[in-house]
């Protein structure tokens, strides 16, 4: 492919778990950095689940959870290291030709600890040509996975895709307590999860459980903490979305449109 064949991702949640199965299928080798608790609620799908399990698997390929000082080691295993390092200061370190901006926080991005070749943004935030150099479409249209050199992508519209009854806000700023499971059957009206002990979440429709945040975490009041999915098909948690498919099928292509034409001499 190209010398130094690493690519960083920030943010390990289920869209950018998308874009590291694309990469890593590849043959490209992909790091992940996340938050030391993070805020992933389509855990299932969601490499960022290593940073509490140790390891997590999703579709078959493995995130785990390394030290800075273990990535030697992973030029030899055909797994994913996840470092808990939110500000990306690995790049300090080590040379990354790509970085990718996976976290999806929809606001104007800090400027990276040091240049790269290649720096992809998903989502609104991102202007390329001014904080990047590619942006990725992120909203579900006729432009979900357009690469765009020039400009940015659609502004956030503050409403989830599809129905939007189907996402779980907290009612109340505390601790999340989890009643049901991701992967099961839910019913309108019936309790998921609880804050602090006093207020519970209640899902809108009948459907499977895709997505809740990890027990133990704090909510604030409106945090999105879960998903309900309607179509009621447990075995879809247990598979990267096709937004999470488009959205990484165009970071491959961008990673490709730049190699092409500004190659860098194999080593």
């Amino acid at each position: 492919m190209f010398k130094n064949n690493h690519v960083l991702i920030s943010g390990g949640g289920d869209l950018a778990t998308g874009v590291a199965l694309r990469l890593h299928r590849a043959g490209i080798k992909v790091v992940i950095t996340e938050l030391p608790q993070p805020l992933a609620v389509r855990r299932t799908v969601s490499f960022a689940e290593a940073v509490y399990e140790g390891a997590w698997d999703v579709e078959g390929v493995r995130g785990r959870l390394v030290e800075a000082d273990q990535l030697s080691a992973w030029e030899e295993a055909d797994e994913i290291p996840v470092l808990v390092d939110p500000n990306a200061d690995i790049l300090f370190r080590i040379h990354f030709p790509v970085v990718v901006d996976a976290r999806l926080t929809k606001l104007t991005p800090s400027p990276l600890p040091t240049q790269v070749p290649l720096h992809i943004g998903l989502g609104p935030g991102f202007s390329a040509g001014s904080n990047c150099h590619a942006v990725i479409e992120t909203r579900r249209s006729h432009t979900l996975g357009r690469v765009i050199w020039d400009g940015t992508s659609q502004p956030d519209s503050g409403e989830p895709d599809g129905d939007p009854r189907r996402v779980l806000r907290a009612p109340a700023d505390g601790v999340l307590m989890g009643v049901k499971r991701i992967g099961e059957h839910v019913e309108a009206g019936e309790v998921v999860a609880v804050i602090s002990d006093q207020y519970p979440v209640t899902s809108p429709l009948a459907g499977v459980l895709r997505g809740l945040l990890h027990v133990g975490l704090h909510a604030t009041k409106g945090m999105k903490i879960g998903d309900v999915d309607p179509r009621d098909d447990p075995a879809a948690c247990l598979l990267v979305s096709d937004k999470a498919l488009a959205i990484g099928g165009a970071v491959l292509e961008a990673v490709l449109t730049w190699l092409k034409a500004a190659p860098i001499p194999h080593g």
